[in-house]
């Protein structure tokens, strides 16, 4: 189909004007849009194992855009250059493709049916809906209330990771969930605000947990790992859009090894 058709009905969905301007880095990160596209590839991050991992899979002449989750470039592409030699060695390996790296990022994490959304979904819970303070978190209700521990390995379950820190200084009973993919740490705050039972995001460093220690309050840290399933929710929007794409997946990241 025609790329602008394409990024504009993409861009209805997950629009640039939501997307965290303090740091964050969306949209076309490298190389010029094709007129057409039809074989798409997705990853949550686009780096150098992707890159051979795509040369195994398929003839690179033949992808017409890639679209990562994390943004390719983020920060100025001068600044990321400068400072990370391995970016600058797979840019110059791109450069003798034509191949447009475009990235959703904290867009994708807010818009309706993104990633937030794809989240809760998958932890099976009922009446979703934005945070008021916060409208990229999703809160919601399980249908049955169940103990927090029994509730921590149920969502580290389904969200496909091998572990998780759980932080239970709140209810012992979970009944209503808020989540933010990745690292949505700082928000643990706003979900305790409207009441909701527990709050799972990842990346909380010792203060943060300090915080949520203080504050009496059951925070699930989850690996950042949980946002992959952007690509399954992304193939699922890409094929509504135009069923005959042909999308192309590689989810090559790996958990670190416990010890």
């Amino acid at each position: 189909m025609k790329t602008r058709v394409l990024l504009s009905k993409l861009a209805k969905k997950f629009p640039k004007s939501i997307a965290k301007k303090y740091h964050d880095y969306v949209g076309l990160q490298f190389g010029k849009l094709k007129e057409d596209t039809n074989t798409i590839l997705l990853c949550l991050d686009f780096d150098d194992i992707v890159f051979e991992k795509a040369k195994e899979i398929i003839d690179f002449n033949k992808i017409d855009l890639v679209i990562s989750h994390h943004p390719f470039i983020y920060g100025t592409f001068k600044k990321v250059l400068k400072n990370d030699q391995v970016k600058f060695n797979l840019i110059k390996k791109l450069e003798k493709y034509n191949l447009p790296i475009y990235s959703y990022h904290t867009n994708f994490d807010e818009g309706i049916d993104g990633m937030n959304d794809a989240l809760a979904k998958e932890l099976g819970l009922l009446n979703i809906e934005q945070l008021e303070s916060i409208p990229m978190a999703r809160g919601g209700y399980l249908k049955e209330e169940m103990d927090i521990i029994s509730f921590s390995k149920y969502a580290k379950e389904k969200l496909d990771v091998s572990y998780g820190e759980l932080l239970n200084f709140g209810k012992d009973k979970i009944k209503s969930v808020a989540i933010i993919g990745g690292g949505g740490r700082h928000y643990y705050l706003d979900a305790m605000n409207e009441d909701y039972d527990i709050f799972i995001s990842g990346d909380i460093p010792h203060h943060g947990r300090r915080g949520v220690v203080l504050n009496k309050y059951n925070y699930l840290n989850l690996p950042h790992e949980i946002e992959r399933i952007f690509m399954k929710q992304m193939k699922k929007i890409l094929l509504d859009i135009d069923s005959n794409l042909n999308i192309i997946v590689i989810d090559h990241e790996k958990l670190p090894i416990l010890i």
